[in-house]
């Protein structure tokens, strides 16, 4: 059975998460996406390992480059995590909503 990193863990990283968002718009090889960062390539290559291996990223051959882009499965799992706190809050705002609409009415 292979391991896999915890996702988690791997999200918390501010460096991790910054990678994520710039590759959920377009693909990337690590040379562009280490660019746009002041941490050395092979720092930001152990990032891009990291988050391949939790199966946030996932990478594609073209030609002699390799591109990475985020995987939307490999999101669910934090997806599925947060979900019941969205939902929450989405009561209680539509709680706090309808309060304030009520006060209105009596004004």
């Amino acid at each position: 059975m292979k391991l896999r990193r915890d996702v988690f863990q791997a999200i918390a990283d501010p460096t991790r998460r910054a990678i994520i968002t710039l590759v959920a718009v377009n693909a990337m090889t690590p040379t562009a996406i280490a660019e746009n960062f002041d941490s050395s390539r092979q720092t930001i290559s152990k990032h891009i390992q990291i988050l391949t291996e939790c199966e946030i990223l996932k990478q594609k051959q073209k030609g002699r480059e390799i591109y990475y882009q985020l995987d939307p499965n490999g999101m669910k799992e934090i997806a599925d995590f947060i979900e019941p706190f969205r939902k929450m809050w989405d009561a209680r705002f539509n709680t706090l909503e309808s309060v304030m609409k009520k006060r209105q009415l009596k004004k």
